[in-house]
């Protein structure tokens, strides 16, 4: 059973895809929910939102063009304590595949690394040679505050952009 539900339907510009969801997110109900996490003020800062929306608010960023997932949809807890089976990442292919948005944004390397697997190592940020159909995959720096030495917004303004003007 899902944590949190997808946010998914056809034609969506950008979908964001973490690992799984955090405590916090779990606890609430709400993605990107942990204070400190960057993501809510991020996705207003570049222009994707025309306000900074809460957590509670996930729901209706969807009437946005945005879509929100995660690689383990049944998993709790930091990235480094997610198990993801091979399983979690067929059925993020299958869900994605199903509604083909333009771009799926991985909001972090782990997240990529796991869907792609490759090693966080091998992988920059911004988009990837790889695709999922005809959906560009993105790789995002981690807007979690656990994740301060590797935050830069650069590669949140390019996936911005690219989901602009797609």
């Amino acid at each position: 059973m899902a944590v949190l539900p997808d946010v998914l339907r056809p034609g969506l510009r950008i979908v964001f895809c973490g690992t799984g969801a955090g405590r916090r997110s779990a606890e609430v109900g709400a993605y990107y929910a942990k204070p400190g996490n960057r993501f809510w003020p991020t996705l207003h800062a570049v222009g994707l939102t025309p306000r900074q929306f809460d957590p509670h608010d996930f729901a209706t960023v969807i009437d946005h063009d945005i879509g929100l997932t995660d690689v383990a949809k049944a998993h709790v807890g930091q990235d480094s304590d997610l198990v993801v089976t091979d399983a979690d990442i067929a059925d993020l292919a299958m869900r994605i595949g199903a509604v083909s948005p333009r771009y799926l944004a991985f909001t972090s390397k782990k997240a990529a690394s796991l869907f792609l697997k490759r090693p966080t190592g091998r992988l920059s940020y911004g988009l990837q040679a790889a695709t999922l159909g005809a959906t560009g995959l993105i790789v995002l720096p981690s807007p979690s505050g656990l994740a301060t030495s590797y935050w830069t917004i650069e590669p949140w303004r390019e996936a911005a952009r690219l989901a602009r003007a797609g």
